[in-house]
């Protein structure tokens, strides 16, 4: 039998859409995302509406709305304080830890080196290591490292930095590992072929490619060290107090909702800062 001769009855069946099981199991995945997004963004929405609530013991439904409580964050000079510190170190970590992070992440890529994977194990360690324990160890440390070297290094500027590149350089690495898992090396190998040098092929090819993955890495690292609670908890001191730190110290003789109008400027900062990078640089090519 020829294909002219079947009916359109006949082929009706094979023009049909999707059967019920099909669409039952979209709408499960549909479902599926957005519940996913709901748990993920539910906390978020919280905090933002809490801060505008008037009453200072938060109920619902809220008494009124006010932006009092902005007001009374702006004027608490141990935020404020503690903001410069945070913005301090989340600076200077990252300064340092993404020059060496990519470093790093070069040579585990481009280099033969023997024990690769034990280098690389051992660089993203402390992305596994709760961050409370390795700031207890941290802290064991510095007492001991105190009484070695007769000099301070527990709650100044150079011990909360070097502390937080332990963050930045693991988050580096991971992100400039994987910009460079998916790099394009006929570039490189073109202007090798027409007589650069190592060092301008380098500078000239291989990082501007790169960009993208060293800015995703500092934006992730400055974050990262900026918002750390656990890790600096027990390195601060008197007159040295990052914000997070801060924040916790006022809970724990108010309950109001200034820390969720402070949580709420710095989910805007972040979120400033993607929105600009990304602006710059697709961070979904990276992350």
């Amino acid at each position: 039998m020829s294909a002219a001769s079947l009916s359109p009855a006949s082929a009706a069946p094979a023009a049909a859409g999707p059967g019920p099981s099909v669409r039952l199991g979209r709408l499960a995945v549909l479902a599926a995302v957005i519940l996913a997004y709901a748990i993920v963004f539910a906390p978020i929405v919280m905090v933002i509406v809490t801060s505008v609530f008037d009453q200072e013991i938060v109920s619902f439904p809220p008494d009124g709305l006010t932006l009092r409580w902005y007001v009374n964050a702006w004027a608490q000079r141990d935020f404020a304080r503690g903001f410069l510190t945070s913005l301090q170190i989340a600076l200077a970590a990252t300064a340092i830890g993404v020059p060496l992070g990519t470093a790093a992440a070069l040579a585990l890529v481009r280099a033969n080196i023997p024990g690769r994977g034990a280098i690389s194990t051992f660089l993203l360690a402390p992305l596994a290591v709760p961050a409370i324990v390795a700031g207890s160890a941290l802290y064991m440390f510095y007492l001991r490292a105190e009484d070695w070297l007769d000099m301070d290094i527990k709650a100044t500027l150079g011990g909360l930095v070097a502390a937080n590149v332990l963050i930045t350089i693991p988050w580096t690495v991971r992100l400039v590992t994987a910009s460079l898992a998916g790099l394009d090396r006929s570039a490189e190998e073109a202007a090798a072929n027409l007589g650069a040098r190592p060092f301008t092929v380098f500078t000239r090819i291989t990082l501007p490619m790169l960009r993208p993955g060293i800015v995703a890495a500092a934006l992730f690292s400055f974050v990262a060290s900026f918002e750390n609670l656990e890790l600096n908890l027990l390195l601060v001191g008197p007159g040295r107090t990052t914000l997070p730190v801060a924040m916790l110290s006022y809970l724990e003789f108010r309950m109001d909702p200034t820390l969720a109008a402070v949580a709420t400027a710095q989910i805007l900062m972040v979120t400033i800062l993607m929105l600009v990078t990304d602006r710059f640089v697709k961070l979904s090519r990276i992350v």
